[in-house]
């Protein structure tokens, strides 16, 4: 069966157009007749129909993904064999080849690689935690959507647990520029190898070019063992470059231990990043010692600080007593206290006390500072009246409420009625 336009599959899936090639199958941009949604479907490659090989490959990537589910991972939704070939039917991922963005742009900022890595990181924990080894990861294995999600994809090669291998004896499977040393020396492959392709990514990325070449695939093989890393030049922020050669240590031991905590770190780094960064200052570190801010306080020239101008005090409202109410208020002791709050020497018309000095006499003789009336005992002026006003207004209303209780405002007419008609009476 040889793919082409229009061919269906498993009579669902309508190819409509290649949209990639690989080692082992083309990848097309499909239709899904039953759902009406676009897929991707991977189908052997027709010299390879029929070889056993190449089809129980199929078969492992097939199961090695099916299941994985996860935002950072292109879902596997359906595979099956017919006529010597085979195909997956994956979800379609409407973005470009991480390979791409860098063959184009050259470098990438931490900024722009370091949250990619941290997605692919966290698909690969999933990965890991089921058991299966990917072996190929890449840049033209990670899809950018629009969105800016990383899709991690190909599971070509990738390796299960209990897995019967599909490679000969001291054969090695995976890219050369992206192998790990353990693996170019025909070991078994672990999560630390994906861990030290993550590592190389990030170089290349970060520098433009892959920290290993050479002549043949197998020199850049043995390169990753024998040759030591490339230091990464000096605009890269120091905490960047240690997580990458981290990534890249020659023995899997040195790498960090997972891939979620190689998420974590690469998180952090992102939210530290520097904004303006600049290899020739400082900067703050994680342990609180001074960076660029604080070379350049100090830099500064000691003399005495800035001191702003008092706040101006506020305004306040005074109303003078004039006449018999100043008179008044002088016999309760009022106007004394306000005479206190005045300067020395000054009259009371036309003059007005301190905010702090004369409101404060006032409050302390228990005058409200605007008014200058008596005040409440409860610090608050009651309806303006003097405080002896309010106490006799007070206590007849008590002798009111009082007798009208005790029901002796009824009979008191009657009684006085009587009383001056026997007096009356008794006049001859």
């Amino acid at each position: 069966m040889k793919p082409a336009a229009g061919l269906e599959i498993q009579g669902r899936y309508e190819l409509v157009e290649r949209i990639a090639l690989g080692g082992m199958g083309e990848v097309w941009r499909s239709r899904d007749l039953r759902s009406g949604r676009n897929v991707a479907v991977k189908i052997l490659r027709p010299e390879l129909a029929g070889d056993e090989i190449f089809l129980s490959r199929l078969r492992a990537e097939a199961a090695n993904s099916r299941g994985l589910r996860h935002p950072n991972l292109a879902v596997t939704l359906d595979s099956g064999e017919k006529g010597g070939t085979g195909w997956i039917v994956m979800e379609l991922v409407q973005g470009r080849a991480l390979s791409e963005i860098i063959e184009e742009k050259g470098t990438l900022t931490p900024a722009e690689i370091l949250p990619i890595l941290a997605q692919v990181a966290r698909a690969l924990q999933v990965v890991h935690d089921s058991g299966v080894v990917h072996r190929d990861v890449k840049p033209s294995n990670i899809l950018i959507n629009r969105e800016g999600l990383a899709k991690l994809t190909d599971f070509g090669i990738s390796t299960g647990l209990n897995q019967r291998p599909l490679t000969a004896s001291g054969m090695v499977m995976g890219t050369a520029q992206y192998l790990a040393p353990e693996q170019a020396m025909g070991n078994m492959a672990t999560p630390a190898g994906d861990l030290y392709g993550l590592g190389i990514i990030a170089y290349e990325a970060l520098v433009g070019s892959r920290p290993f070449s050479g002549a043949t695939q197998v020199d850049i093989a043995f390169a990753h063992v024998n040759d030591d890393v490339p230091a990464l030049p000096a605009s890269i922020p120091p905490a960047v470059s240690d997580m990458v050669m981290r990534l890249l240590a020659k023995k899997p031991a040195d790498r960090p231990p997972t891939a979620r905590d190689v998420a974590r770190a690469l998180d952090r780094l992102v939210v530290n990043l520097p904004k303006d960064w600049d290899p020739a200052e400082p900067q703050w570190a994680a342990t609180g010692r001074p960076g660029r801010h604080a070379a350049a306080s100090a830099s500064a020239p000691a003399g005495p600080r800035p001191v702003a101008p008092p706040a101006a005090p506020p305004r306040h409202r005074v109303v003078e007593l004039a006449g018999a109410e100043r008179a008044a208020a002088e016999r309760s002791g009022i106007g004394e206290a306000m005479s206190s709050g005045a300067p020395a020497g000054a009259s009371g018309e036309g003059q007005s006390p301190t905010p702090r000095q004369g409101t404060a006499s006032q409050e302390a003789a228990g005058s409200d500072p605007l008014s200058g009336a008596p005040r409440h005992a409860s610090g608050r002026s009651f309806m303006g009246m003097r405080l002896p006003s309010m106490r006799f207004f007070s206590l007849n209303l008590a002798v009111i409420a009082v007798l009208a209780g005790l029901g002796t405002l009824d009979p008191v007419h009657p009684t006085m009625t009587s009383m001056v008609e026997i007096l009356v009476k008794e006049v001859p």
